[in-house]
């Protein structure tokens, strides 16, 4: 059989952008800027969530934050 070496793999990226190019991806986002968070919940758990929230007469975020900052101070 003959000797054949490998193939030689060549790299898809090519080089990094020049400094200049960026956009500023790496700039944090400004503290009043709305972000999605992506997860699922049960729907039962959402539909008590909404109901709650909306006897409190308060946005599910507003309780979603109240609850975080609640959790953050308990636990440290």
């Amino acid at each position: 059989m003959a000797n054949v070496p490998p193939p030689v793999k060549k790299s898809r990226k090519g080089p990094p952008p020049a400094v200049d190019l960026t956009v500023g991806n790496l700039e944090k986002s400004e503290s009043g800027s709305l972000k999605p968070l992506n997860f699922k919940v049960p729907a039962d758990f959402h539909r008590e969530f909404k109901v709650y929230a909306s006897q409190q007469g308060i946005s599910m975020l507003d309780l979603l934050q109240e609850g975080f900052r609640a959790i953050r101070e308990r636990r440290g």
